[in-house]
């Protein structure tokens, strides 16, 4: 390998997107963490506004997908909040039998004194750890948990590939992973209608009600560089998951990825 190639082979390995801009992987976490960190107090109501609440749809669409059930533990990692950690034991404890647990894993402290000062983390709290922990080496062991769970967070991963198979390490055999995640507009027209607003009004959104115009601007450049439907399934079966699939919600705004750990 000459200089010039040796240089650039280097660069891709150690360089990463953060939005648009191209940052050194080793700063990327600390880059997302204060854009979290910025936002976390009015992340709740950020995304019924951004979404005009189609998020709770696309979420009870991932309840339904994954179908919760008694004595499961589930891990939902990017979690912080508790959306998906509160419907999970809300659809399991709806059935007879040993109550379920969840773990709420997420990266930042900030995201994760929003979810425990919301009124589900009390009611549940019997059930419910909260963990402070990297997608891509989680404080975990091998094997112990039957669902793993993150929505909205993996495209904020330096590495998706290590979270990937992260993931398939702390499932045990058998056990379930669930994505939900923005994805590429499959539909002519809403295509463009989305593009335009998500560059121009989200921000805005963001900027009159967070504070905070470029944290926002980040997080929708941050879905333009996120794989698509294909690519991403194909992330996934490389990181050695089986029977991986995927739906497409509202047009493939979003889209729930499923896959097995054998």
């Amino acid at each position: 390998m000459d200089p010039q190639e040796k240089e650039k082979f280097e660069h891709m390995e150690t360089a990463t997107d953060f939005g648009f801009e191209t940052i050194d992987a080793a700063d990327k976490s600390k880059r997302v963490g204060e854009v979290f960190d910025s936002v976390a107090g009015k992340y709740d109501l950020m995304n019924d506004l951004m979404s005009g609440g189609v998020h709770r749809l696309w979420k009870s669409t991932m309840m339904d997908w994954l179908d919760p059930r008694p004595g499961q533990t589930l891990l939902d990692v990017a979690g912080g909040t508790g959306d998906i950690g509160f419907r999970f034991l809300e659809r399991a404890h709806q059935r007879p039998g040993k109550p379920a647990t969840a773990i709420l894993c997420d990266i930042n402290q900030s995201m994760l004194r929003s979810g425990r000062g919301r009124s589900d983390a009390h009611r549940f709290q019997a059930h419910l750890h909260w963990v402070c922990g990297n997608a891509e080496a989680l404080p975990l062991p091998d094997r112990c948990v039957d669902v793993y769970t993150v929505a909205f967070g993996i495209r904020n991963v330096t590495h998706i590939d290590k979270a990937l198979r992260e993931a398939r390490r702390v499932l045990k055999p058998g056990g379930r992973f669930l994505c939900l995640e923005f994805s590429e507009v499959q539909v002519p027209v809403l295509d463009e209608l989305y593009e335009q607003y998500s560059f121009n009004a989200i921000p805005e959104i963001g900027r009159l009600v967070a504070g905070d115009a470029d944290s926002y601007r980040y997080l929708v450049e941050s879905i333009r560089r996120f794989p698509n439907q294909k690519l991403f399934t194909q992330m996934i079966g490389e990181a050695g998951f089986a029977r991986v699939s995927h739906r497409n919600l509202t047009g493939g705004i979003a889209a729930l990825h499923s896959a097995w750990r054998t």
